[in-house]
């Protein structure tokens, strides 16, 4: 019996931020730690809004103890998990118009 990953199973893990840029350091410590997420698989969303597709908790664990690890000395950083099926219902819009979601993963299938 084959098992498929569920949409209830397969997680997003977000990776919000907002950084100090006043000084050389911090605009330093911003790109290592935004070179950090891009390295981990993490995609710009929005400025300071990345994102990662997992295909389990597990694995998003995985991911959020790495991201925690890189943690700037300074500024905010939130970290959101959702599952497949709360992203699948998101409404994205550019201005008035809404636009399909655009962060498909391409999930390959072997036999």
């Amino acid at each position: 019996m084959i098992e498929r990953f569920s949409e209830y199973q397969i997680m997003w893990v977000f990776v919000f931020f907002d950084l100090p840029t006043e000084t050389k350091t911090d605009r330093k410590r911003y790109a290592e730690f935004r070179k950090h997420l891009l390295q981990d698989g993490f995609t710009m969303f929005q400025f300071s809004i990345y994102l990662r597709h997992c295909p389990s908790r597990e694995n998003a664990d995985v991911h959020i103890k790495r991201v925690k690890k890189w943690l700037p000395r300074d500024g905010y950083v939130g970290i959101l998990v959702i599952t497949d099926k709360q992203f699948g219902q998101m409404e994205l819009f550019r201005g008035c118009q809404r636009i399909k979601g655009e962060m498909e993963p391409q999930q390959l299938e072997l036999f």
